[in-house]
């Protein structure tokens, strides 16, 4: 502590009253008023032991009030006397500085005001210490008893100031608040401000608000009172003003710009100089005028935000609806209409072909990419529109101009757009390139609502590619399968993997019944590879007619089936020859080809090892294959220039055959047998969903044991929502089947309720 002011002389331990606090007093008034000049730490400490000599004395001094003091007496009184003497002192001290604001007002008076609040609170620091004896005797003894209206000394400091200056400037026309207000106000227009001298002024509003059950406890009243709540009300005035007039001659744009800037200086104002407890109501205040009072005016504008890409708009939309209550919903509906009709849109401008699904499947992913790009980017990836672009996509994958009504078309072109993916010809050049491929295929496959039919299709276009060993690669097979199985399940893929471990026994079994025949005395000239798959594995459709096996190989074919019988005995095997295929060498021509062909065309053209010519009738005797079915397989083979077709139901060997491939691919897909493989594909998928929607209401009784008609159709409903939707009317089917063979019953006291039959 300073030593600058001279040391005068202690009162003995044994002073009465007024000798002591007229010591007290001058050492008091120096602190509080002239405490820049300094103290003498020895004048300091005779303060201090004075108040101490006194406190700790127990003879009476004086004519003491004892209606005032409780009818207290004895050594209670020494401490009542100085704590007295110290709230008269305050309040002439307080009324002195009180009159120089008379004149005062806005800035000049806030100047005042903290200055000699530092000085005050300075000072009342110090005498607080002088009086701790007091403090931690008197004082405290009198709160634990009771008594109310006693504080620290400090905090007595504090009261008087609220009591004798505070309260009496603040209450002519909120002099202090408004001066503050100004100046606010001021620096919203863009003038600069002291603002450490509005934190002073506020601070000490702050530190006015005194919990008189524990001073130790924060209470924000007076700052709340007088400040907080006019202080809210001239910002939503101000802010009700400057937005109107804003946005009646800006855009949309630039308004969002300044009701952004706005609220961050707000924000920054907190920081500077305002209590914290203030944030959350000012900043709902003027989001309220900024942002609520005009929603409207802004998500009017959303749509052309979104049909121009402008993202940085977009994002500064979404961030202040962000902050209302309910302000984000008209911007996600409108966010779905969008992506929904940019969907549908797409579509009609590329209806796909049965032979290009990548155009389709392309199309609706970059709708897609482009849509979910606008959610991360420009609004945060939140869930709501998450599930708006989720909702939208559904909508559009299953139902659009390509599909019409059927929900089985989507499906059907995304199966074949994977099997074209996983296909060798499938020109992705990297591997990295055909799995971010199979990863687009995936998120194409979340938005298919009959999961079924894809399940179905993909089977059947997976069964042909390891059939004719036309994979790009078994780990991009595997990936695919992989990913399919996180999607939806073990069961989902359960056949697919089964696909794979035919592959693996057919190689060995193949392998096993070479060796058998290379030790024979007549091994076959035959390179011969099959496939051994099995039924419930595999969705393959055998014929329904006959075929005569060419001489050619039936001595192959009826040695295979001893073997096999051998090995597995009563298992039977059923060919398969409208999958099988041949290659055949050629030495009828100026060149040796090899053609690559079906069973049927090996079929039709071995006949021409011994004949030239041979009508219709002659071919279908030879081969057994139905009429129509075999001038489809003749259309192909003059198509090729294989065989000539100058006279009607007449087929000509063609000798002067060209062609600049030595291996000539002859074996191609019949459109028959296209419009078959769809057809037979929904018509599997049909028979599958009567027994999974029988097996689901089995499944649903067993546990609920009684149920309502309404109830059970919905529970079937959801639980087979991740696979497809059933109609209403197959889960009616599926309930009277089950009641004809007694899996259920109806309750006979209430016909729309069934009952599990154990």
């Amino acid at each position: 502590m300073a030593q600058a002011s001279a040391v005068g002389a202690m009162p003995p331990a044994s002073a009465d009253l007024a000798t002591t606090w007229a010591f007290l007093e001058e050492g008091v008034d120096h602190i509080m008023t002239r405490l820049k000049e300094g103290v003498h730490y020895q004048k300091y400490m005779s303060l201090y032991t004075v108040a101490y000599n006194y406190c700790t004395s127990s003879r009476m001094h004086g004519n003491l009030d004892q209606s005032t003091l409780g009818g207290r007496t004895g050594a209670n009184l020494m401490g009542s006397d100085l704590y007295n003497h110290l709230i008269r002192y305050f309040n002439q001290h307080l009324v002195s500085l009180r009159s120089h604001t008379e004149n005062l007002s806005d800035e000049p008076l806030l100047r005042y005001y903290a200055q000699e609040w530092d000085r005050y609170t300075t000072g009342a620091n110090y005498v607080n210490r002088l009086f701790t004896y007091l403090n931690r005797h008197w004082v405290k003894r009198e709160k634990d008893e009771g008594r109310k209206g006693v504080y620290q000394v400090y905090t007595l400091a504090l009261v008087q100031w609220r009591t004798n200056l505070f309260e009496p400037i603040q209450n002519k026309n909120a002099k202090l608040a408004n001066a503050v207000l100004k100046m606010i106000e001021a620096q919203r227009n863009g003038q600069t401000i002291d603002s450490g001298l509005i934190k002073k002024v506020i601070d000490s509003f702050v530190s006015l608000g005194l919990d008189e059950t524990d001073t130790n406890k924060a209470n924000f009243d007076v700052y709340r009172q007088h400040f907080a709540i006019p202080f809210i009300a001239a910002t939503s005035d101000y802010y009700q003003i400057e937005s109107k007039a804003f946005l009646s001659e800006n855009t949309v744009s630039a308004y969002m710009k300044k009701a952004e800037d706005r609220l961050r200086e707000e924000e920054d104002r907190v920081e500077r100089y305002l209590s914290t407890t203030t944030r959350k109501t000012l900043l709902s205040k003027c989001e309220e005028r900024l942002i609520s009072d005009h929603k409207e005016f802004l998500i009017s504008d959303f749509q052309n935000l979104l049909d121009f890409d402008k993202d940085e708009d977009l994002q500064r939309m979404y961030a202040l609806l962000s902050r209302i209550p309910d302000g984000l919903e008209p911007l996600r509906v409108k966010f779905e209409e969008h992506v929904k009709a940019s969907g549908l849109g797409a579509v009609s401008k590329i209806i796909p072909e049965d032979g290009e699904p990548k155009v389709y499947v392309d199309a609706l992913l970059e709708v897609h990419k482009k849509n979910s790009d606008t959610v991360n980017r420009s609004f945060r990836g939140e869930a709501g529109f998450v599930a708006s672009l989720d909702r939208a996509c559904k909508e559009f994958v299953n139902k659009n101009a390509a599909t019409g009504t059927s929900t089985t078309k989507s499906p059907e072109l995304l199966a074949k757009h994977a099997d074209a993916l996983l296909r060798k010809n499938n020109k992705l050049s990297e591997e990295g390139d055909l799995e971010e491929a199979l990863n687009q295929v995936m998120v194409f496959f979340k938005y298919i609502e009959d999961k079924d039919v894809f399940q179905t299709f993909y089977s059947t276009k997976l069964s042909k590619r390891l059939i004719h060993g036309v994979s790009a690669s078994e780990e991009a097979e595997a990936s695919m399968i992989s990913k399919l199985k996180e999607a939806c399940g073990f069961e989902y893929t359960n056949k697919l993997q089964r696909m794979f471990t035919d592959m693996s026994l057919s190689k060995d079994l193949t392998q096993q019944f070479k060796e058998k025949q290379e030790s024979l005395p007549d091994p076959e000239d035959i390179n011969f590879v099959v496939m051994v798959l099995g039924t419930n594995f595999w969705p393959l459709t055998p014929p329904t007619h006959n075929f005569n096996i060419p001489e050619d190989l039936s001595k192959t074919y009826e040695r295979f089936q001893r073997y096999y019988q051998q090995k597995h005995s009563g298992r039977k095997l059923t060919w398969l020859w409208n999958y099988s295929k041949n290659e055949l060498r050629t030495s009828g021509y100026n060149q040796k080809y090899i053609l690559m062909t079906s069973a049927y065309q090996t079929a039709v053209l071995v006949q021409y090892n011994h004949n030239d010519t041979m009508s219709l009738e002659e071919l279908v005797a030879a081969t057994a294959l139905p009429k129509d079915t075999l001038l489809q397989i003749l259309a192909a083979l003059v198509k090729a220039k294989i065989l000539i077709n100058e006279e009607p139901e007449q087929y000509d060997y063609n000798p002067g055959f060209k062609s600049k491939k030595i291996r000539v691919n002859l074996n191609q897909p019949i459109k028959a047998e296209v419009k078959a493989e769809q057809s037979e594909v929904l018509k599997t998928v049909d028979e599958d969903r009567k027994y999974v929607i029988q097996a689901t209401i089995v499944r649903i009784m067993k546990a609920r044991k009684t149920l309502k008609n309404q109830i059970l159709i919905a529970e079937v409903t959801n639980q087979l929502a991740s696979r497809f939707t059933p109609k209403v009317v197959d889960i009616k089917k599926a309930i009277e089947t089950l009641l004809e063979k007694d899996y259920i019953e109806r309750n006979e006291k209430e016909k729309d309720t069934f009952n599990y039959l154990a």
